[in-house]
Formats: C-alpha cells, sequence, structure tokens
C-alpha cells in the first residue's frame, strides 16, 4: 500500500509532537509542589513551607535568587548552537526530484525571547552522492558530485520543563539551491545532460528532543522534519513541489541565561514524641512520628523500640507499656523506610520519663482534745495520695483505746489516769507506702475541766507553688476538710488562723496576711463554716504557714505575738 506524502509527513508531525505534549501535561501536573519533589533539577516553587520542618528535621538551604517562581527563565540559555550531522532524502525517492538522497551537515543558532518561544536561523550542506536521471538510456542512477545548500529562518516553540529533556517543535522558510550535477562518465544522449545549478524556495515544518547535559551542553537526539522544495520537474521540465524528510543529530552548545537551580535532592527525615512525657509505672504512652519528604509512590514501613518497657505499633504511631519498669528516663526509637537507599530512611527517637509514686500525706485531730477520765474523743484522719491511690487508714495511742479503720476513729479514756494521751494517724497506699500524724488529747481532772484550752491542730504549707505563694493547694485542702470537720461537730468553738512568712519574703507581712485570709475564704466559701466563728492575724513565726488553733467555748487565745486581719 503507498502512502501519500501528505500523510506520511502528518504522522510524522503526530509522533513528534506527542512527547512534547506529555512532558508538558507532566509539568504542569508536578508543578509546584515545593517541598514534594524529589527531583535534583526541580525549579523553586513560591509556596513559603516548611519549613518549618518538624522539630528533627534538618534544614537545608542553598545558594540561589530568592525570587524565581515556577515558570521563570532559570535554566533557558539565550543562544543555543546546533552543530551536526544531516540526512536529506526525498520522499518518495522518484524520477522528478533532482534530489534522491544526501549526506551533509548542518548548523542553526537559535535565539530564546522567552522560556518558549525562539527564533531560529538554519544552514545546511549535502552532497548529492546519487542522481536518478530519466533519458534515452530509461532512467537509471548515476554517481553525482553536486552539493546542495539550505538557507532558512523561522520561529521555534520549546517545551522547557523541569527536566533534562526538552521537546521542541519549528516551522523554517527560505531558500536551497542545488549545483551543478557533473556529467556521468560513459553516459551519452539528451538525458545525461549534466542539470544546471538551481535555486528555489523550501521551508520545512517539524521538531526534535534535546537532552540536556549541562547549561553549556546538550545532546540532540534527533531532529525530523518535513521538507517542500520548489526545484524543476525532471520529468516535465516545469517548477512543481518536491516532498523530502530531513533527519539531523549532534550537539547544542548553550549560551547565556541563566543555570537551572539545582535543588539538593530530597531526604527523607523523620521525626517522633511521646504523650504524655512522663507516666507511672504501669501506665501507658503514646508515640507519633511525623515523616517529611515521603514519596506517595512508595509504601513506608514503620517499626518502633525502646530500651524500657514494651511497645506495640507498626505504624506512625504505637503505644509504650511500662508495667514492671524502675522509674527513670526511657527512650523510644522510630525507623521509617521507603527502600534500600540512605535517603530513603530516617530514624527519630524520643524520651519518656517513668516517675515513682509519690508517697501519701495524712492530717490527725482529735475532737474534744481535752476529755474527762471515762470520756471519748473522735479521731479525724485526712489522707492524700497524689496519685490518688486507695488508701487504708489505722490508728494508735499511748494509752486508752482507740477503735476504726476509716477517717475516723474513737479515743476511749476508761481507767486513764489524767494527762497527755498522744494519738498517732496512720495511712498506707495499695504500694505499700505509709505517712503518721499525732494528735495529743489531754486527760483532766473533774476540777480542771471547768477551764477549756485552746487545743493546736494541723498547719499549712505554702512551700510548694512558688509562683503562687498564697495559694491553698489541694493538700492544704485535705487539712482544712478535717479542720471543718472538727468545727461542725463543736459547734460552739472557734478557729484562729495565724499566716506567716519565711524571711526574705517580698512583701512578708503582707504575703503572710493573705494566706491566713484565703484559708478563711476556704472554710467559708468551700465548706460552708460561719465566717464569724473564724478569727484571722498574721503571726511572726519563720515558715511560710498558716497555723490552726481551735478554740473551745471558754477558752482564750494568746494573741500576744499576733496582728488582726481585718
Amino acid at each position: 500500500m503507498r502512502f501519500s506524502v501528505e500523510t506520511i509527513a502528518t504522522a510524522a508531525f503526530a509522533v513528534l509532537l506527542m512527547p512534547a505534549f506529555l512532558v508538558h501535561a507532566e509539568e504542569g501536573a508536578n508543578a509546584p509542589a515545593g517541598t514534594g519533589s524529589r527531583s535534583a533539577d526541580s525549579l523553586p516553587s513560591s509556596s513559603s513551607e516548611p519549613a518549618t520542618p518538624p522539630p528533627a528535621a534538618a534544614a537545608t538551604t542553598m545558594d540561589a535568587p530568592t525570587a524565581s517562581p515556577v515558570g521563570s527563565d532559570y535554566g533557558t540559555p539565550k543562544v543555543e548552537w546546533f552543530l551536526g550531522y544531516s540526512y536529506l532524502r526525498a520522499v518518495p525517492a522518484d524520477d522528478a526530484n533532482r534530489l534522491r538522497w544526501l549526506n551533509g551537515g548542518s548548523t542553526s543558532l537559535a535565539y530564546n525571547f522567552t522560556r518558549h518561544l525562539g527564533l531560529v536561523g538554519d544552514f545546511g550542506v549535502f552532497n548529492n552522492s546519487e542522481l536518478r536521471i530519466a533519458g534515452a538510456r530509461a532512467s537509471h542512477v548515476v554517481q553525482s558530485q553536486g552539493k546542495v545548500y539550505t538557507y532558512l529562518i523561522g520561529p521555534r516553540l520549546s517545551f522547557r520543563g523541569r527536566r533534562r529533556v526538552t521537546p521542541f517543535i519549528q516551522a523554517l522558510f527560505g531558500g536551497v539551491q542545488a549545483t551543478e550535477a557533473p556529467r556521468y562518465s560513459g553516459c551519452s544522449g539528451a538525458g545525461c545532460t549534466p542539470l544546471p545549478s538551481e535555486t528555489s524556495f523550501a521551508l520545512t515544518a517539524g521538531g526534535g528532543v534535546d537532552i540536556r547535559i549541562n547549561h553549556h551542553l546538550s545532546f540532540r537526539a534527533i531532529q525530523a522534519e518535513y521538507m517542500m522544495t520548489r526545484f524543476e520537474n525532471l520529468s516535465t521540465g516545469q517548477n512543481a513541489s518536491q516532498s523530502d524528510m530531513r533527519l539531523s543529530t549532534g550537539v547544542v552548545l548553550r549560551f547565556g541565561g541563566h543555570p537551572p537551580l539545582q535543588l539538593p535532592a530530597s531526604v527523607l527525615t523523620y521525626s517522633c514524641s511521646v504523650s504524655p512525657a512522663a507516666v507511672f509505672p504501669g501506665e501507658r504512652a503514646a508515640v507519633t512520628g511525623a515523616a517529611v519528604e515521603l514519596n506517595p509512590a512508595k509504601t513506608a514501613v514503620y517499626t518502633w523500640s525502646v530500651d524500657g518497657g514494651t511497645v506495640t505499633g507498626t505504624g506512625n504511631s504505637a503505644a509504650i507499656d511500662t508495667a514492671g519498669i524502675a522509674p527513670g528516663s526511657y527512650t523510644v526509637k522510630g525507623h521509617v523506610s521507603e527502600g534500600a537507599k540512605p535517603s530513603e530512611n530516617a530514624d527519630c527517637t524520643a524520651v519518656y520519663a517513668v516517675r515513682g509514686f509519690e508517697p501519701p500525706t495524712v492530717s490527725c485531730s482529735a475532737n474534744p482534745a481535752s476529755v474527762l477520765p471515762g470520756d471519748s474523743s473522735t479521731i479525724t484522719a485526712i489522707g492524700v495520695s497524689p496519685q490518688s491511690l486507695p488508701l487504708t487508714y489505722s490508728y494508735s495511742s499511748t494509752s486508752g483505746v482507740v477503735s476504726g479503720n476509716g477517717t475516723t476513729a474513737t479515743l476511749a479514756t476508761a481507767g486513764v489516769a489524767p494527762g497527755t494521751i498522744t494519738v498517732s494517724c496512720n495511712v498506707a497506699d495499695s504500694k505499700g507506702q505509709m505517712a503518721s500524724a499525732t494528735t495529743s488529747v489531754s486527760v483532766v481532772s473533774a476540777a480542771l475541766a471547768a477551764a477549756p484550752t485552746t487545743s493546736e491542730l494541723c498547719a499549712i504549707q505554702f512551700e510548694r507553688d512558688a509562683r503562687r505563694p498564697a495559694r491553698v493547694d489541694n493538700e492544704a485542702k485535705a487539712c482544712l476538710d478535717g479542720i471543718a470537720l472538727t468545727l461542725q461537730r463543736t459547734s460552739d468553738a472557734k478557729i484562729a488562723l495565724v499566716g506567716n512568712a519565711s524571711q526574705g519574703e517580698k512583701g512578708g507581712g503582707k504575703l503572710a496576711a493573705q494566706r491566713a485570709v484565703n484559708t478563711k475564704a476556704y472554710l467559708v466559701g468551700e465548706k460552708g463554716i460561719d465566717s464569724s466563728r473564724i478569727v484571722v492575724y498574721s503571726g511572726a513565726q519563720n515558715a511560710k504557714t498558716v497555723t490552726t488553733t481551735l478554740i473551745p467555748a471558754g477558752a482564750t487565745l494568746d494573741t500576744g505575738a499576733y496582728m488582726p486581719v481585718h
């Protein structure tokens, strides 16, 4: 089957355009990811990201112009000079075309106005090594030593992307000159008359592919063009159009312009964190990783290890179980991999702490603090576990009998002689840690019982919160809860609150008074104690405390060293 010249030219043109459109489409699809591309020749993105890179990622910088958005002419030379081999062939190679097949060289000079548009001047020289001539001896091929010169100029459209390959298309117009074709030795007749020198209009349309080696040099893998000439038809003697195909290959020298920005090759980085960063033995913590520069076309594999406890999980997050390990500092290590290359692997580490359980605290009080022989006193213990562990209570006394195993116990004084009984309130948490506090109960004779006396209750500490030195914290509230219970059971008693400050505290007098006022506010606002039953003073004790004194009905508080707070 014979194909027309137009069909062949159209098909060749379509094949040449295909890679150009594919590269152009790929460029548009991949354009501005910024940090996601792994191409060393990528142009910088206008995006503002990361990076802040994640905490463990190392920031990478490079020396490059600061303003170079995607689509700029970076990587585009101003001038391209092509030098190479060219092959020119008639299509079809019939008797009417004085060109049959020719070998030679061509050169072109292209000036690029923009990244895509340029103007090309082209010059070619070919040896007319064979010529088919029709004549009296019938058509035959003769040897020819003639030359053919082409002079062309026209526009070029280049599809410059973010890759090394640059397809282009062009349409050139100009002239072609064929020198005289010498007579063939031994040939006679009209058909052997040498062809005269002839100049004709010519145009070419086609394209090619350049592969950039560096900013100054490219390799032209192929340049294929349809070429039309207007030589005399050798069969009719009239001017006519001839169809030819020109193929070229060679090197391209590049001048001027900006070299392509060489972004550093992307390296996979990984960071991880543990939450919460500190736990108690037996509690669990979660570890989460954050990978940067993952390749979406690959599957990332995650692994985890710890030097304390156990870790479970095969994804980007895992769980750490601290059961059975001693308090201390430990490290979890994460690893992410997308392949065998070092740039496709990354590690991260994060530190977590296992804290020891803090022991409980306890306060102890007696109500009433003075009893007649044979009477009883209620002992109240308020225990606090910082970790809210279950608590167990127990009591003991130096005389009498104390019974109870909850927050209250009863001291029986039957058969006890007048004197002072010391009662111990003991508390133990579920981890075996213990705390103790004591209170005193006075056993008085009937004659002394008529004169009630004051008794010291628990003291509140303000050492723990340096930023809020007058704040009543949870441990202080445990003491005050016991005091409130005592006041509720002795409705005719009052309580004296004496605030103190340590030497060197700025504004110590004012701070001492504020501590006492805040303590009263808790008893009134939170526990419902009548404010008229609470008297507030500032004292001179060198301590960050509020002391509490129970004042039974009929008893008198010695306030000689105190200053009333209003």
